[in-house]
């Protein structure tokens, strides 16, 4: 048996906007935390590369280890606040993973499901890269690719850290 009881009742879920045509990009969001020197375009520019590099990528989600959503460039009805969230859920397991099997630092973490993956780097000791994609995605590609975006992506948010 596999512990999982499938006649329970299913979680509540959100009511489906749409058609299954995905929606219009939604633009970057402004700074949550008022801090107007974070380089957006810049952010933006890595995160639209990396979609690009990688067929079947719907969107990437930069969030701090705490759960707050940085920026986002989702093309799903997948919500970048709640993505941020489970980003740094998955990096708290994934840490704490590391610490009890003296493996060091938490680099990266991907959970495979039924429709897609959920790909999530360590970007800096305060942010994580949250990498969503279809099921046909070449992870292997993703993984090579998304740690040096992610080294970028830290020194883009270093730069508008203020001294």
């Amino acid at each position: 048996m596999s512990g999982i009881d499938d006649t329970e009742a299913p979680l509540p879920r959100r009511a489906a906007r749409g058609t299954g045509t995905l929606p219009p990009p939604r633009p970057l969001p402004p700074s949550l935390a008022g801090n107007t020197s974070l380089p957006y375009a810049a952010i933006g520019q890595e995160l639209a590369e990396l979609r690009l590099q990688i067929p079947g990528v719907h969107g990437s989600v930069v969030g701090g280890v705490d759960g707050l959503l940085i920026t986002h460039n989702l093309q799903t009805d997948v919500d970048p606040n709640d993505l941020a969230a489970l980003a740094a859920t998955t990096f708290g397991l994934g840490r704490q993973v590391g610490l009890r099997l003296g493996q060091g630092d938490f680099h990266q973490s991907t959970v495979r499901n039924a429709g897609g993956y959920l790909s999530v780097y360590a970007v800096s000791p305060q942010a994580l890269l949250a990498v969503v994609g279809e099921d046909s995605i070449n992870v292997a590609r993703l993984h090579l690719h998304a740690p040096p975006v992610a080294r970028r992506l830290a020194a883009l948010l270093d730069q508008s850290t203020p001294a």
